[in-house]
């Protein structure tokens, strides 16, 4: 990797994960495609296999292109080292697998990614892991759901359809004194505005299809480790046969280099919007926790470095088709999952239907917005259009 002469993030990513030395002196690294990695001799080959004791080996367990990646946000986050995957759900489920075992359980925070929700409900149950759902906002209480067989307390903050904040470095404290390992959702503060270790987090996932790729291209996850967890989740990783095609990894280094500009416009511009999304007498209540009125703010301000563009909104109570009037006539939002790209998104969420722990008590409907590179006023006019579309469905 090119030593870097700052320390300052805009710097760092433009050379992470790279080496122009090492790369025919150009500047990105390559696309190793490959599968069969020869050694010079048998016995090299051999110990390779045992010990690892080459750089490389068979792809799908180490490849120069996917090492540059894990390199990057590794050290971008301030972790140890990290594993690449196909997508964030397989990234999510290599880094559980790593710790959960028959008999044993799992907290898990309510507001969790609905994916992940689905994979312990069913594949982890299936295997006798049991899982208790609690309140995102219950800090030091989870001391009160701790059992002897508790091996994971899963967090994530803020949780991407409800965004209500969790006090990490208090839920880690707890989690660590009975000896369970916290795995984090990063996704939306991303390895740039949240530094999962400096908050007592032990493994941290990222869907990198979103911000880190950032151009709605490729499907790509990231598990970033401290050194006590590394080897037992790139062992799961090896277990299950999880590896990335090259080229998504290489579109992941290409969202790298930009991750800074675009994350500072991605935060103003949501900011922004958020802020006249609650002037608008449709909306009863904005979820961003960027914005003083969101109760976890104090919690956002202190442990985040910025904020993404996805946040939430509540609309008053109107019937549903005045809700698909307003949603199905936007030029500039896109109705589609996934988030962290250069355009615009909007869907509609339903987690009273999924909630267990914390039941969800709003009355309205709530909307799901990701705010994209596009300019804001442009988003506010297409936003406008949509409420007088919803007044006049609504009656």
């Amino acid at each position: 990797m090119t030593d870097t002469p700052s320390k300052s993030d805009a710097t760092r990513l433009a050379h992470l994960g790279r080496d122009p030395s090492r790369q025919f002196g150009y500047v990105n690294p390559p696309v190793v495609r490959g599968s069969t990695w020869l050694a010079p001799g048998l016995a090299g080959y051999e110990a390779n296999v045992a010990k690892q004791t080459e750089e490389y080996s068979y792809a799908r367990i180490r490849n120069p292109t996917s090492s540059a990646f894990e390199q990057a946000v590794a050290d971008l986050e301030g972790g140890h080292r990290a594993v690449v995957a196909p997508s964030g759900l397989s990234a999510i489920t290599t880094a559980v697998l790593a710790f959960v075992k028959a008999g044993g359980h799992a907290l898990v925070t309510d507001s969790v990614y609905y994916p992940t929700r689905r994979f312990f409900d069913g594949l982890a149950a299936r295997f006798g892991v049991s899982v208790t759902y609690y309140d995102p906002a219950i800090g030091a209480g989870i001391a009160a759901l701790m059992r002897p067989e508790t091996t994971i307390v899963y967090v994530e903050s803020p949780g991407s359809i409800t965004f209500e904040m969790q006090d990490i470095p208090v839920i880690a404290a707890v989690a660590h004194a009975r000896g369970a390992v916290v795995i984090h959702d990063g996704t939306w503060g991303t390895p740039l505005y949240f530094r999962s270790f400096e908050h007592g987090v032990d493994v941290s996932v990222h869907a990198a299809t979103k911000y880190l790729v950032g151009h709605s291209d490729a499907m790509l996850g990231v598990v970033v480790c401290n050194a006590a967890t590394f080897d037992r989740v790139k062992a799961s990783a090896v277990g299950l046969g999880v590896c990335a095609s090259p080229d998504d990894v290489f579109l992941g280094l290409r969202g790298l280099r930009t991750l800074g500009v675009r994350l500072e416009r991605h935060w103003a511009s949501g900011v922004e919007l958020a802020r006249w999304l609650e002037t608008r007498p449709e909306v009863a209540r904005v979820l961003h926790p960027a914005l003083p009125s969101h109760p976890g703010h104090a919690i956002w301000k202190r442990d985040f470095r910025g904020a993404c563009g996805l946040f939430g909104l509540v609309l008053r109570p109107v019937p549903s088709k005045a809700v698909e009037a307003m949603v199905d006539g936007l030029s500039l939002f896109g109705i589609g999952a996934s988030w962290g790209g250069f355009e615009s998104l909007i869907l509609r969420s339903h987690p009273r239907a999924i909630r267990t722990a914390v039941p969800w008590a709003e009355e309205g409907t709530l909307l799901r917005i990701h705010v994209g590179l596009e300019d804001v006023e442009d988003l506010k006019a297409d936003l406008a259009a949509g409420f007088e579309r919803l007044r006049t469905a609504a009656g």
